[in-house]
């Protein structure tokens, strides 16, 4: 064992992962710890640094913006032996299987309320437990779809299961990220290590899918990912697993129930949608016969899912089995369910809807973890209150106690952590995963664990955005390869997505993107061409320079906004800026992270990196307006990258041209604003001269323009140059035909697309009617009123034109208004500016367990 390894003590009498009560190293950590390469802290913190490169890079966040804190992961993973994984794996199918029966009785026969087994209150009194879906059941052996299960390793080394996660259970996709990024870390570890991989559950959760597909949908199902939206918590965790099973994640204005049946509102026609994975909690599912206030859902799916026409997993209502009420029967159920014994306990759990129960946690108020039964309620740490809050908080319990559970802390175990220069134990808390096959649940070989920031009595407070760690299953034997996704010829025919199987939202999620990518870069060369002129001339206001300085930071103002230099670039709370932009486009990509590139996020990341950069270096903000340079070489070369990935590794499909088109229409935009900011008043020629240069280096044409016109500049050549040659890739005539060619391909009825077009044949006229050399003539007041009528005339058409793209291929299919839950009639969110409502809706929604020991989401 190394020497860090060997300093590690354990934080207290508990069960300790690495060590055994001798204080000696467990046999698999004495094995692989001299592979790790981390003997010394020096080694550790590198392998640390290289896991937040990666993730950075990969674009990993717990949030639904930006400026949320980044996915934290130890680069030390969990290990367990493969003797006690196959105990624990049949306690973890067995626990899967308990909870589908009673799942299927609550909504069939409900034996178990009508003779007792389950108190009523239980089951009838809480939220997840949805009347409207009684009687919906989805094809094969099995209710429940996909189980999870919180677990801690209690002081005498048995497993508890914290709480069971079965509404829309998130974490598959973090863990599998989180091995990803363990594996590249610790590479050579990796490799000589046996460890089962996590490969075969996700393939075993695409043929459940199948498995799962009504009988109308054939060999060929169609399966698709409902989201919250960007605005979830876990949109990495849901984008990562929709990218990995191969299927499109859309929001519910994307889809549409119509003659009885589920339907994908792509950009041409309707595609049906047989399996629908909600990661949207089951009331907010439909507006018609559920939350009538959500915004998330899709009316009539409630409908199309009883019909048999659509499968929905997880099953609707199954938010009912995360109630910890439920906890203190399971051990009974499972004799009365399944015969046996129930093999992975629980918390001990008492629920205050039984008297004698409520009575032992009024009266233990100081030492228990007292909790509500509804996901998302209060949560209190009984010992962390004073006594006049403990009094409050009993009379709450008392006036409905069948809302309040009290539960035993559990003090978990241990592992190795990475602390402040040392190794620390933290307590772990292991999300495990289980779907349903026909012979019975499959549960992955492997975890999504989290431990406390210290080492602390109980695991309360451990939620899905705490450190995060790997779990390595150690084999005795290499692990064969079954279920291999490749397959032979010899089966049917496979199905292939239509060119234009992309949702509207997708769609307009991509075109956005290619908007705001443009929009960064082309931001960071107006302001890197200012800058240049600012740093030679800026202390000489009245030269020549000083002039020209004067009119391109004018022109910057115009185009952006105003501010420093530095807050042009940095201040990411002010539209116009390049944070702004950048958190704009990160934003839009990850709603469409399974239609992008993988390599997409390093680029994104590089640039995140050189603005954070950037703003720790300077402060107060501001101060400085000197040393961009470096920020902006940084920035650009992550924009260059972008392009590049955009051009050359996505597939040319629909959904790229709409990236594309959405480029070449902000690039037109922002070159024909910058030009009526800067070009439309005659001036000195020797400051006019120095304005043209530096429009040019903005505009990446310098060279060809010198190369061209090699006597002199004049503003006709300049103007020649970026307005009409269509060589130029940052000429408008350029862009103008990019976007011509690209309207060819793109599937609409021709109805809504002729005010489009007919936008696009007026800007391709104005070119070519448009003369430089006469446009450039000033008038007697020094002003050159052709020319700025013309880029006018440009510009509001341009402008025109990006707004009949939206309304020929992004319409939104929900009403300006919506009925609240007191019957009133309220503005859509995004009608108003921002989408807070639906950012509520999707937050609140975005249950699924964020939680461990309950808790919010």
């Amino acid at each position: 064992m190394t020497d860090l390894l060997a300093s590690y003590r354990a934080g207290g009498p508990g069960h300790d992962e690495m060590l055994q009560s001798s204080g000696a190293a467990r046999a698999a950590w004495d094995q692989l710890a001299d592979l790790a390469g981390v003997g010394s802290w020096e080694q550790l913190a590198g392998r640390s640094a290289d896991v937040r490169s990666l993730l950075e890079d990969h674009g990993v966040r717990y949030g639904a913006d930006p400026q949320d804190r980044p996915w934290l992961l130890d680069p030390l993973p969990v290990l367990i032996d493969e003797v006690e994984w196959v105990r624990l794996e049949a306690a973890l199918r067995q626990r899967a299987q308990l909870l589908d029966a009673i799942l299927t009785d609550l909504y069939s026969e409900r034996r178990l309320l009508s003779s007792g087994a389950i108190p009523a209150e239980i089951v009838l009194a809480h939220p997840g437990f949805l009347r409207a879906v009684d009687g919906i059941t989805i094809p094969g052996p099995h209710q429940l779809f996909l189980h999870a299960a919180d677990l801690a390793r209690n002081a005498d080394g048995s497993w508890l299961v914290l709480a069971d996660r079965t509404q829309s259970p998130n974490g598959p996709g973090y863990a599998m990220e989180n091995r990803r990024v363990i594996a590249q870390v610790l590479a050579g570890l990796y490799r000589q290590a046996r460890i089962r991989r996590l490969g075969p559950f996700y393939h075993a959760m695409r043929l459940a899918l199948h498995d799962v597909a009504p009988p109308s949908a054939g060999d060929a199902p169609r399966v698709a990912l409902l989201t919250p939206g960007p605005h979830s918590r876990t949109t990495f965790d849901q984008g990562y697993l929709a990218t990995m099973l191969g299927y499109p994640m859309v929001e519910g204005e994307d889809l549409v129930v119509s003659d009885g049946r589920l339907w994908l509102r792509s950009l041409d026609e309707p595609e049906p949608v047989d399996v629908l994975i909600r990661r949207v909690d089951g009331n907010y599912c439909d507006p018609l016969d559920l939350r009538g206030d959500s915004r998330l859902g899709v009316p009539g799916l409630v409908h199309a899912a009883r019909s048999g026409a659509v499968t929905v997993v997880n099953t609707f209502g199954s938010g009912v089995l995360e109630n910890p009420a439920l906890l203190t029967y399971l051990p009974r159920l499972c004799r009365d369910l399944l015969g046996t014994d129930l093999l992975l306990g629980s918390a001990v759990t008492y629920w205050c809807g039984e008297r004698s129960m409520c009575s032992h946690v009024i009266a233990n108020l100081d030492r228990l973890v007292l909790k509500a039964t509804e996901a998302g309620g209060p949560e209190h740490n009984g010992w962390e209150l004073t006594v006049g809050e403990r009094a409050d908080l009993a009379v709450r319990i008392s006036a409905e106690p069948h809302r309040w559970v009290g539960q035993e802390p559990v003090d978990a175990s241990t592992t190795p952590s990475v602390g402040t220069g040392t190794l620390e134990p933290r307590s772990t808390v292991l999300r495990t995963f289980a779907v349903a096959r026909p012979s019975g649940y499959q549960v992955m070989s492997g975890a999504l664990a989290r431990v406390t920031p210290e080492h602390t009595q109980t695991v309360a407070r451990v939620t899905l955005g705490a450190v995060a760690k790997d779990v390595w299953i150690l084999s005795a034997e290499p692990q064969p390869i079954t279920d291999t996704w490749l397959r032979d010829g010899t089966s049917d025919a496979p199905r292939r997505a239509g060119a234009s199987s992309i949702s509207a939202g997708a769609a307009e999620d991509l075109y956005w993107f290619g908007r705001y990518a443009e929009r960064t870069e082309a931001t960071i060369r107006l302001i890197r061409a200012v800058t240049d002129r600012w740093d030679d001339y800026h202390l000489a206001p009245a030269s020549t320079g000083g002039q020209a300085l004067h009119v391109l930071t004018a022109a910057l103002e115009q185009v952006t906004t105003s501010g420093t230099l530095s807050e042009l670039v940095i201040d990411g709370t002010r539209p116009g800026t390049v944070a702004y932009a950048v958190d704009a486009m990160t934003r839009s990509a990850t709603a469409v992270r399974d239609q992008l590139a993988g390599d997409t996020w390093i680029a994104m990341g590089s640039i995140e990196r050189a603005l954070n950069r950037e703003r720790a270096r300077r402060s107060p903000l501001g101060s400085s307006d000197g040393g961009l340079g470096p920020v902006l070489t940084r920035a650009l070369e992550g924009s260059l990258a972008l392009a590049g990935i955009g051009a050359e590794s996505m597939v040319h499909d629909v959904g790229w041209t709409l990236m594309d088109i959405g480029r070449r229409i902000e690039r037109a935009q922002h070159l024909v604003r910058t030009l009526l900011a800067s070009v439309t008043a005659h001036r000195e020629p020797a400051v006019d001269s120095l304005v043209l240069e530096s429009l040019l280096i903005a505009n990446e044409s310098v060279i060809t323009y010198r190369r061209r016109w090699q006597t002199h500049a004049r503003l006709d050549t300049f103007c020649e140059l970026l307005l009409l040659d269509e060589k130029n890739p940052r000429s408008l005539a350029y862009q103008v035909s990019r976007i011509g060619a690209a309207f060819a391909t793109l599937p609409a009825p021709a109805a809504r697309v002729q005010a489009r077009d007919g936008l696009l044949a007026d800007l391709v006229d104005l070119l070519a009617e448009f003369d430089p050399a006469g446009a450039v003539q000033p008038d007697e007041t020094g002003a050159r009123p052709r020319l700025a009528e013309a880029l006018e005339s440009l510009r509001w058409r341009l402008e025109e034109l990006g707004t009949e793209i939206a309304k020929a291929h992004f319409t939104r299919p929900m009403p300006a208004e919506w009925l609240d839950a007191a019957g009133t009639w309220v503005p859509r969110a995004d009608e108003v500016g921002l989408p807070d409502a639906v950012g509520q809706d999707a937050q609140a929604s975005d249950g699924g367990g964020s939680a461990v020991y309950g808790g919010a989401p």
